[in-house]
Order: structure tokens, then sequence, then C-alpha cells
């Protein structure tokens, strides 16, 4: 069995019923998900000694809200990764785990450094942008033709939102891009840190994205592309 460490949880997006959408997804891969809702109880979990999990997921919108317009959503929601967790995520992916950062996840913890290297890209609040939810155009890249996430899967549309104009590592290799703002952005790329993989898919807005039939066949990939004992079962 393939264990599953999800982060889920935020305000804005339904994140309790895309957390649970996507834990039904893998359980045919063999992957058995435990969500957690909190930050820090989920990053003991991941450091504690006796786990081993082989893949972690977030599915969370997390930051420290700022902004005057969200001063009524603070309370609840407003969190800020401390260097010693964001250090316990990169370790576990240079350790041999995986990871698989979905959406909004992107978006958390403000663009700390450590994060932002190991998903390859975060949102920058002075520039990043997306449209409203809507019908997009997904395409594939000459290397997402070629990679095992997408390798067969040809453009399709989804009802989603396409974000862009992030700050990127410039090592990022798109899979599948989305258009918008006159120009075409990332919305899933893989990546290999140390013993571990990585995939940030920034799709995945709604339950329906989720179920969407080719957007559902990319995410078990990347679980099982990602896992550590989905890696040793195709070695």
């Amino acid at each position: 069995m393939t264990t599953n460490l999800v982060l889920s949880g935020g305000p804005t997006h339904d994140l309790a019923a895309t957390s649970a959408v996507v834990a039904r997804t893998l359980v045919p891969d063999g992957i058995e998900s435990i969500v957690v809702d909190d930050p820090h109880e989920a990053i003991e979990r991941l450091v504690d000694p006796a786990a081993d999990w082989d893949l972690v997921t977030v599915n969370a919108l997390r930051w420290q809200m700022h902004a005057p317009r969200y001063a009524d959503l603070r309370d609840e929601w407003a969190f800020v990764l401390r260097d010693d967790e964001a250090r316990a995520l990169t370790a576990h992916v240079r350790g041999g785990g995986g990871l698989l950062a979905l959406h909004t996840a992107a978006v958390c913890f403000d663009g700390h450094p450590e994060w932002r290297s190991t998903i390859g890209a975060s949102w920058n609040w002075d520039r990043s942008h997306h449209p409203p939810v809507g019908e997009v155009t997904i395409a594939v890249t000459d290397a997402g033709r070629r990679h095992p996430v997408t390798e067969g899967v040809a453009p399709f549309g989804i009802v989603d939102e396409v974000y862009g104009f992030l700050d990127q590592e410039p090592d990022l290799v798109p899979l599948l891009t989305g258009a918008h703002g006159g120009r075409d952005h990332p919305v899933l790329w893989a990546r290999e840190l140390g013993e571990g993989r990585v995939v940030t898919d920034l799709l995945g807005h709604s339950v329906e994205s989720f179920e969407h039939p080719v957007h559902r066949e990319i995410v078990r990939r990347a679980a099982r592309w990602a896992s550590r004992r989905g890696r040793e079962a195709t070695t």
C-alpha cells in the first residue's frame, strides 16, 4: 500500500471536496490517503519517525493574508510556514519521497523560497493572476508528449482557472500549458529533486475539474510517477 499524506483546507475553494475526490481517485492505484487540514499537524506527521509517507499531496490554500480584503478570513486561515517546516517538505522529496502540488499549492506559504524551489513556481501577489473560471484549452508541449505523466494525452478542454505570470524556477519544463494574457503559461510540470520526484498541477479549481476524465487520468499518473512505492513498482 502506498501512503499519501494530504494537506488540505483553506478559503475561497471547496478544498475538502476536491481533496476527497483526489483521495478516491487514487484508491484504484493502491494509494491510501490521510487528509489533514492543519499544516503544522501535517508536517508533524510527515517528520514522525514512526511514519513512512510515500507521497505528500498539497491541495490547500494557506498564507499570511496581509491584504485588507482578507481581514475577515485571517483568524481562521492565516498561516506562516516556518523555515524548519519548509525544510522538512524539501527533505521528504530529496530523501526519496514524492510530492504532488495541486492548484492553490502554488499560492501557499507566501512564496517561501524553499517551497518555491521544491515545487518549481509560486504566486506573486504583485503580478500573478488568472481569468475567471471558464472553458480553457490545455495544450501538450513537446516535453509533455515524451513524459510518462502526459504521454499520449491530446489537447483537451476543461472548465478551470489558468494561473499565469508566476515566479518560476529557471529549470521548469512545462508538460501542459494554458493561454491567457497573450502568452502560454505552464499548468503542469514534473521534476526530480535528489532521490524524489515532484509533480505540480495548477489545474483543479473544482470537483468537476478533478472528475474530468483526462485530468483524472493525469492525476493518477502523476501520483504513481511521484510516489516512492509507485516508482519501485515500475523498476
